[in-house]
Protein backbone atom coordinates (compact mmCIF):
# COMPACT_ATOMS: atom_id res chain seq x y z
CA UNK A 1 0.00 0.00 0.00
CA UNK A 2 1.61 3.54 -0.68
CA UNK A 3 2.03 6.44 1.08
CA UNK A 4 -0.98 9.01 0.97
CA UNK A 5 2.13 11.75 1.34
CA UNK A 6 3.91 13.06 -1.31
CA UNK A 7 7.85 12.70 -1.61
CA UNK A 8 8.22 16.34 -1.18
CA UNK A 9 6.34 15.92 2.22
CA UNK A 10 8.18 13.21 2.94
CA UNK A 11 11.40 15.46 2.59
CA UNK A 12 10.39 18.34 4.65
CA UNK A 13 9.60 16.09 7.68
CA UNK A 14 12.82 14.66 7.63
CA UNK A 15 14.66 17.85 7.22
CA UNK A 16 12.34 19.11 10.00
CA UNK A 17 13.46 15.97 12.09
CA UNK A 18 17.38 16.58 11.60
CA UNK A 19 17.03 19.91 12.10
CA UNK A 20 15.06 19.32 16.03
CA UNK A 21 18.10 16.15 16.86
CA UNK A 22 20.56 18.68 15.53
CA UNK A 23 19.11 21.43 18.49
CA UNK A 24 18.31 18.43 20.88
CA UNK A 25 15.25 19.50 21.06
CA UNK A 26 13.64 16.34 21.74
CA UNK A 27 10.11 17.42 22.03
CA UNK A 28 9.90 18.51 17.93
CA UNK A 29 11.70 15.14 17.16
CA UNK A 30 9.48 13.11 18.82
CA UNK A 31 6.48 14.89 16.94
CA UNK A 32 7.97 13.79 13.57
CA UNK A 33 8.11 9.28 14.62
CA UNK A 34 5.42 7.23 13.95
CA UNK A 35 4.56 4.07 16.58
CA UNK A 36 7.49 1.79 16.91
CA UNK A 37 10.44 3.99 15.29
CA UNK A 38 13.18 2.40 15.72
CA UNK A 39 16.83 3.07 14.44
CA UNK A 40 20.16 1.51 12.85
CA UNK A 41 23.64 3.11 13.33
CA UNK A 42 26.98 1.74 12.18
CA UNK A 43 28.18 -1.73 13.72
CA UNK A 44 24.01 -2.73 13.63
CA UNK A 45 23.31 -0.62 16.72
CA UNK A 46 19.48 -0.86 16.78
CA UNK A 47 18.25 2.50 19.06
CA UNK A 48 14.10 2.76 20.41
CA UNK A 49 14.25 6.28 21.87
CA UNK A 50 15.59 9.45 21.01
CA UNK A 51 17.01 9.61 24.71
CA UNK A 52 18.62 5.90 24.22
CA UNK A 53 20.57 7.25 20.62
CA UNK A 54 21.35 10.59 22.73
CA UNK A 55 23.20 8.34 25.28
CA UNK A 56 24.59 5.86 22.83
CA UNK A 57 26.82 9.23 20.87
CA UNK A 58 27.54 10.63 23.65
CA UNK A 59 30.86 9.38 24.15
CA UNK A 60 31.57 9.62 20.39
CA UNK A 61 31.29 13.25 20.01
CA UNK A 62 30.40 15.92 21.68
CA UNK A 63 28.15 17.62 18.97
CA UNK A 64 27.35 16.67 15.39
CA UNK A 65 25.63 18.15 12.62
CA UNK A 66 24.80 17.68 8.83
CA UNK A 67 25.49 19.28 5.51
CA UNK A 68 23.17 17.86 3.01
CA UNK A 69 24.21 17.21 -0.63
CA UNK A 70 20.77 15.78 -1.66
CA UNK A 71 17.44 14.15 -0.69
CA UNK A 72 16.18 11.61 -2.92
CA UNK A 73 12.99 10.09 -2.07
CA UNK A 74 10.89 6.79 -3.84
CA UNK A 75 7.47 5.70 -3.01
CA UNK A 76 7.67 2.46 -2.67
CA UNK A 77 4.54 -0.30 -1.20
CA UNK A 78 6.17 0.26 2.37
CA UNK A 79 5.59 3.97 2.28
CA UNK A 80 8.21 6.41 0.96
CA UNK A 81 11.70 5.90 1.46
CA UNK A 82 14.16 8.54 1.08
CA UNK A 83 17.70 8.86 1.11
CA UNK A 84 19.47 11.66 2.57
CA UNK A 85 23.65 12.10 1.79
CA UNK A 86 25.84 14.30 3.10
CA UNK A 87 28.89 15.54 5.18
CA UNK A 88 29.06 15.29 8.58
CA UNK A 89 30.95 17.90 10.82
CA UNK A 90 31.27 18.35 14.38
CA UNK A 91 33.35 17.80 17.74
CA UNK A 92 34.91 15.26 19.28
CA UNK A 93 34.70 14.37 22.77
CA UNK A 94 38.47 16.00 23.49
CA UNK A 95 37.21 19.31 21.85
CA UNK A 96 38.74 18.53 18.39
CA UNK A 97 36.89 19.90 15.60
CA UNK A 98 35.89 17.42 12.59
CA UNK A 99 34.35 17.92 9.20
CA UNK A 100 33.87 16.48 5.92
CA UNK A 101 32.46 13.02 6.99
CA UNK A 102 30.41 11.17 4.77
CA UNK A 103 27.25 9.76 6.06
CA UNK A 104 23.78 8.36 4.38
CA UNK A 105 20.34 8.03 6.23
CA UNK A 106 17.59 5.89 4.86
CA UNK A 107 14.47 6.70 6.03
CA UNK A 108 10.82 5.41 5.77
CA UNK A 109 8.55 7.89 5.79
CA UNK A 110 4.38 6.55 6.62
CA UNK A 111 1.39 8.34 7.21
CA UNK A 112 3.05 11.14 7.36
CA UNK A 113 5.86 10.37 10.49
CA UNK A 114 8.81 8.65 10.29
CA UNK A 115 8.70 5.13 10.74
CA UNK A 116 12.39 4.08 10.93
CA UNK A 117 16.02 5.49 10.35
CA UNK A 118 19.05 3.47 8.86
CA UNK A 119 22.83 5.39 9.06
CA UNK A 120 25.80 4.68 7.41
CA UNK A 121 28.85 7.09 7.92
CA UNK A 122 32.56 6.90 8.28
CA UNK A 123 33.48 8.35 11.78
CA UNK A 124 34.68 5.44 13.11
CA UNK A 125 36.96 5.24 10.15
CA UNK A 126 38.22 9.07 10.28
CA UNK A 127 38.00 8.67 14.67
CA UNK A 128 40.72 5.91 14.38
CA UNK A 129 42.65 7.14 11.87
CA UNK A 130 42.04 4.90 9.03
CA UNK A 131 40.51 7.74 6.47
Amino acid sequence: MKDNQSPAAAVALIEIYLGAMEDRDLDAAKSCLGDGFSMVFPGGRILNSLEELIEWASPRYRWVKKTYDRFDPQESDDGIIVYCFGTLYGQWPDGVEFEGIRFIDRFVVRDGKLADQMVWNDLAEIKSGNP
